[in-house]
């Protein structure tokens, strides 16, 4: 046997050899790629874990959306009492700006004393 025939034999031997394993690297790279493909799935850009991320932050503007909405409504129904109703601008003009109808007294309580004074000042 020569040297041409002997390396043409072992060609001949790795070329079956890979015939034969053929089916576990094909089944090898599909595995592969099923890992690759699935990693993405759950971790990528738009994956599960970011999908369930935007969800907790629909439903917390969903939720803000409505408390604002509900808000609005009882700041409407205010402000058309106070352009229609005169108990409630009465009502108002009592509680914002202290007004007390003649004869009446208002009586307020004065703050603690070290409260009132800033820090830094000797008390009286």
């Amino acid at each position: 046997m020569s040297g041409g025939q002997k390396q043409a034999g072992w060609l001949e031997r790795v070329g079956q050899s890979l015939y034969r394993m053929r089916r576990r690297v094909a089944t090898g790279a599909v595995i592969a790629a099923a890992l690759v493909f699935g990693y993405h799935a759950i971790f990528g850009e738009n994956g599960v874990t970011v999908y369930q991320q935007r969800r907790t932050e629909d439903r917390a503007v969903q939720k803000r959306i409505a408390d604002l909405q509900k808000d609005n409504a009882r700041l409407e129904q205010q402000v058309k009492a106070l352009k229609t109703d005169p108990d409630a601008i009465e009502r108002e003009a009592r509680d914002r700006l202290h007004y007390a109808r003649p004869g009446e007294v208002i009586w307020t309580e004065d703050e603690p004393q070290g409260a009132a004074q800033p820090a830094g000042q000797p008390k009286k």
